[in-house]
Protein backbone atom coordinates (compact mmCIF):
# COMPACT_ATOMS: atom_id res chain seq x y z
CA UNK A 1 0.00 0.00 0.00
CA UNK A 2 0.64 3.50 -0.48
CA UNK A 3 1.37 5.55 2.72
CA UNK A 4 3.09 8.10 4.43
CA UNK A 5 6.06 6.74 6.53
CA UNK A 6 9.98 8.17 7.44
CA UNK A 7 12.24 8.46 5.40
CA UNK A 8 15.89 9.71 6.95
CA UNK A 9 18.46 10.87 4.93
CA UNK A 10 21.80 9.08 6.35
CA UNK A 11 24.22 11.84 4.32
CA UNK A 12 22.65 14.29 6.87
CA UNK A 13 22.33 11.88 9.69
CA UNK A 14 25.45 12.18 12.63
CA UNK A 15 23.82 9.67 14.62
CA UNK A 16 23.12 11.65 17.75
CA UNK A 17 20.62 9.47 18.45
CA UNK A 18 17.85 12.05 19.46
CA UNK A 19 15.37 10.37 17.53
CA UNK A 20 15.37 7.29 19.01
CA UNK A 21 13.99 7.95 22.14
CA UNK A 22 11.29 10.51 20.12
CA UNK A 23 9.47 7.40 18.23
CA UNK A 24 6.59 5.83 21.11
CA UNK A 25 7.25 2.77 18.41
CA UNK A 26 10.52 2.10 18.30
CA UNK A 27 10.52 2.21 15.55
CA UNK A 28 14.38 3.84 14.83
CA UNK A 29 17.19 3.00 15.82
CA UNK A 30 21.41 3.54 15.61
CA UNK A 31 23.10 1.45 13.17
CA UNK A 32 26.80 1.53 12.37
CA UNK A 33 26.41 5.07 13.55
CA UNK A 34 23.09 6.10 11.39
CA UNK A 35 19.90 6.74 12.53
CA UNK A 36 17.61 3.95 10.31
CA UNK A 37 14.08 2.75 10.40
CA UNK A 38 13.86 -0.68 11.88
CA UNK A 39 10.59 -1.99 10.09
CA UNK A 40 8.08 -0.42 8.25
CA UNK A 41 5.23 -1.78 10.00
CA UNK A 42 6.87 0.20 13.37
CA UNK A 43 6.22 3.26 11.69
CA UNK A 44 2.74 4.92 12.09
CA UNK A 45 4.08 8.02 9.66
CA UNK A 46 2.94 10.80 11.94
CA UNK A 47 6.33 12.03 12.15
CA UNK A 48 6.82 12.74 15.95
CA UNK A 49 10.76 12.08 15.66
CA UNK A 50 10.67 15.01 13.29
CA UNK A 51 11.41 17.87 15.87
CA UNK A 52 13.57 16.32 17.51
CA UNK A 53 16.51 15.61 14.79
CA UNK A 54 18.87 18.44 14.82
CA UNK A 55 20.20 17.67 11.78
CA UNK A 56 17.09 17.87 9.63
CA UNK A 57 17.62 14.50 8.88
CA UNK A 58 14.08 12.87 8.79
CA UNK A 59 10.99 13.83 6.97
CA UNK A 60 7.67 12.25 5.91
CA UNK A 61 7.03 10.86 2.12
CA UNK A 62 4.66 8.85 0.90
CA UNK A 63 5.63 5.09 -1.14
CA UNK A 64 4.86 1.59 -0.99
CA UNK A 65 5.31 0.46 3.11
CA UNK A 66 3.74 -2.04 4.97
CA UNK A 67 0.65 -0.97 6.70
CA UNK A 68 1.52 -0.07 10.26
CA UNK A 69 0.54 -2.75 12.54
CA UNK A 70 0.15 -2.05 16.49
CA UNK A 71 0.04 -5.20 17.32
CA UNK A 72 3.74 -5.48 15.95
CA UNK A 73 4.68 -2.77 17.74
CA UNK A 74 3.47 -4.07 21.34
CA UNK A 75 5.23 -7.06 20.26
CA UNK A 76 8.33 -5.52 19.50
CA UNK A 77 8.29 -2.82 22.56
CA UNK A 78 8.44 -5.64 24.76
CA UNK A 79 11.59 -7.58 23.64
CA UNK A 80 13.16 -4.31 23.54
CA UNK A 81 15.25 -4.09 27.20
CA UNK A 82 18.15 -1.84 27.90
CA UNK A 83 20.48 -1.97 25.24
CA UNK A 84 23.86 -0.35 24.80
CA UNK A 85 23.57 2.85 22.54
CA UNK A 86 24.45 2.91 19.20
CA UNK A 87 26.96 6.59 19.80
CA UNK A 88 29.48 3.70 20.80
CA UNK A 89 29.91 2.82 16.76
CA UNK A 90 29.78 6.49 15.50
CA UNK A 91 27.90 9.36 15.35
CA UNK A 92 28.60 13.20 17.28
CA UNK A 93 31.78 12.57 19.29
CA UNK A 94 30.33 15.51 21.89
CA UNK A 95 27.14 12.72 22.37
CA UNK A 96 28.62 9.66 23.03
CA UNK A 97 27.41 7.94 26.34
CA UNK A 98 30.25 7.40 28.00
CA UNK A 99 30.59 5.99 31.98
CA UNK A 100 33.52 6.68 34.01
CA UNK A 101 34.73 6.36 37.51
CA UNK A 102 35.30 9.66 39.53
CA UNK A 103 38.66 11.56 39.79
CA UNK A 104 38.80 11.15 43.12
CA UNK A 105 36.98 8.58 45.70
CA UNK A 106 34.00 9.75 47.82
CA UNK A 107 34.90 12.78 50.11
CA UNK A 108 38.59 12.85 49.04
CA UNK A 109 39.63 16.32 47.57
CA UNK A 110 41.89 16.79 44.60
CA UNK A 111 45.60 18.33 45.38
CA UNK A 112 45.48 21.51 46.82
CA UNK A 113 41.94 21.55 48.42
CA UNK A 114 40.13 21.96 45.70
CA UNK A 115 36.70 19.68 45.34
CA UNK A 116 36.99 16.53 42.94
CA UNK A 117 34.76 16.24 40.45
CA UNK A 118 31.61 13.61 41.32
CA UNK A 119 30.27 13.22 37.21
CA UNK A 120 29.92 10.09 36.43
CA UNK A 121 29.02 9.84 33.15
CA UNK A 122 28.64 12.22 29.78
CA UNK A 123 26.56 13.48 28.07
CA UNK A 124 24.16 14.92 30.91
CA UNK A 125 22.12 17.13 28.49
CA UNK A 126 18.66 15.76 29.22
CA UNK A 127 18.47 15.80 25.30
CA UNK A 128 21.20 13.83 24.25
CA UNK A 129 21.55 11.23 27.20
CA UNK A 130 20.55 8.10 25.67
CA UNK A 131 17.77 6.46 27.65
CA UNK A 132 19.44 3.05 27.29
CA UNK A 133 22.79 3.95 28.30
CA UNK A 134 24.42 1.60 31.50
CA UNK A 135 24.73 3.88 34.06
CA UNK A 136 21.29 4.49 34.36
CA UNK A 137 20.94 1.18 35.51
CA UNK A 138 20.26 0.56 38.98
CA UNK A 139 21.34 4.47 39.41
CA UNK A 140 19.70 6.96 41.97
CA UNK A 141 19.21 9.72 39.22
CA UNK A 142 19.35 13.40 39.64
CA UNK A 143 17.65 15.43 37.29
CA UNK A 144 18.79 19.08 37.71
CA UNK A 145 17.83 22.51 36.83
CA UNK A 146 20.81 23.89 34.54
CA UNK A 147 21.38 26.99 36.86
CA UNK A 148 21.37 24.84 40.44
CA UNK A 149 25.39 23.97 39.63
CA UNK A 150 26.45 27.74 39.73
CA UNK A 151 24.26 28.30 42.31
CA UNK A 152 24.82 25.93 45.07
CA UNK A 153 28.80 25.76 45.62
CA UNK A 154 28.72 22.42 47.10
CA UNK A 155 26.79 20.64 44.43
CA UNK A 156 28.83 18.06 43.66
CA UNK A 157 29.70 16.54 46.87
CA UNK A 158 26.31 17.37 48.67
CA UNK A 159 23.62 16.04 45.65
CA UNK A 160 26.38 15.03 42.63
CA UNK A 161 27.92 12.13 44.53
CA UNK A 162 26.88 8.55 43.72
CA UNK A 163 24.28 9.63 41.09
CA UNK A 164 24.09 9.19 37.58
CA UNK A 165 23.11 13.23 36.25
CA UNK A 166 20.33 14.86 33.68
CA UNK A 167 20.31 18.50 33.62
CA UNK A 168 17.75 21.20 31.35
CA UNK A 169 16.20 24.32 31.64
CA UNK A 170 12.25 23.85 31.83
CA UNK A 171 12.22 27.58 30.64
CA UNK A 172 14.49 27.84 27.10
CA UNK A 173 13.52 24.24 26.50
CA UNK A 174 11.15 22.47 25.30
CA UNK A 175 9.57 20.72 28.57
CA UNK A 176 7.00 18.59 26.07
CA UNK A 177 10.36 16.97 24.78
CA UNK A 178 11.91 16.80 28.44
CA UNK A 179 8.42 14.94 29.39
CA UNK A 180 8.70 12.34 26.59
CA UNK A 181 12.49 11.63 26.91
CA UNK A 182 11.59 11.25 31.11
CA UNK A 183 8.92 8.78 30.35
CA UNK A 184 11.12 6.83 28.27
CA UNK A 185 14.37 7.08 30.66
CA UNK A 186 11.77 5.85 33.62
CA UNK A 187 10.26 2.66 32.01
CA UNK A 188 13.10 1.26 30.03
CA UNK A 189 15.60 1.93 32.62
CA UNK A 190 16.01 0.37 36.51
CA UNK A 191 16.05 3.63 38.54
CA UNK A 192 16.28 3.46 42.26
CA UNK A 193 15.24 6.71 43.59
CA UNK A 194 14.85 10.21 41.38
CA UNK A 195 15.93 13.18 43.07
CA UNK A 196 15.03 16.52 41.40
CA UNK A 197 16.71 19.62 41.79
CA UNK A 198 15.15 23.23 41.02
CA UNK A 199 16.06 26.69 41.66
CA UNK A 200 13.53 28.88 44.02
CA UNK A 201 12.05 30.97 40.82
CA UNK A 202 8.70 30.07 39.44
CA UNK A 203 9.58 29.27 35.79
CA UNK A 204 12.14 26.37 37.36
CA UNK A 205 8.97 24.35 38.65
CA UNK A 206 8.58 23.05 34.98
CA UNK A 207 11.69 20.45 35.25
CA UNK A 208 9.61 19.17 38.14
CA UNK A 209 6.64 19.26 36.45
CA UNK A 210 7.50 16.84 33.62
CA UNK A 211 9.54 14.67 36.13
CA UNK A 212 6.39 13.68 38.01
CA UNK A 213 4.31 13.34 34.87
CA UNK A 214 7.25 11.21 33.60
CA UNK A 215 6.98 9.12 36.52
CA UNK A 216 3.26 8.61 36.12
CA UNK A 217 3.12 7.90 32.69
CA UNK A 218 6.14 5.60 32.81
CA UNK A 219 3.96 3.55 35.39
CA UNK A 220 6.73 3.25 37.60
CA UNK A 221 6.90 3.22 41.85
CA UNK A 222 10.12 5.08 42.35
CA UNK A 223 10.81 7.03 45.56
CA UNK A 224 10.79 10.77 44.40
CA UNK A 225 12.41 13.72 46.28
CA UNK A 226 12.32 17.37 45.24
CA UNK A 227 14.84 20.01 46.28
CA UNK A 228 14.70 23.41 45.75
CA UNK A 229 17.94 26.03 45.43
CA UNK A 230 17.64 29.92 46.45
CA UNK A 231 19.47 32.33 44.00
CA UNK A 232 22.10 32.92 46.08
CA UNK A 233 22.81 28.79 46.48
CA UNK A 234 20.87 28.06 49.95
CA UNK A 235 18.85 24.90 50.39
CA UNK A 236 15.34 25.51 50.83
CA UNK A 237 13.98 22.49 51.39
Amino acid sequence: MIRKIVQIDEEKCNGCGLCVPACAEGAIKIVNGKAVLAADNLCDGLGACLGDCPQDAIRIIEREADEFDEAAVDEHLKGTGPQPHGHHAGGCPGSRAMAFAPSHPAGEQSAGGKIASRLRQWPVQLHLVPTTAPYFQDADLLIAADCVAFAHGDFHREFLEGKALVMGCPKLDDNNAYLQKLTELFRVSSIRSITVLRMEVPCCGGIVMAARQALTASGKNIPFREVTIGIQGDVKG
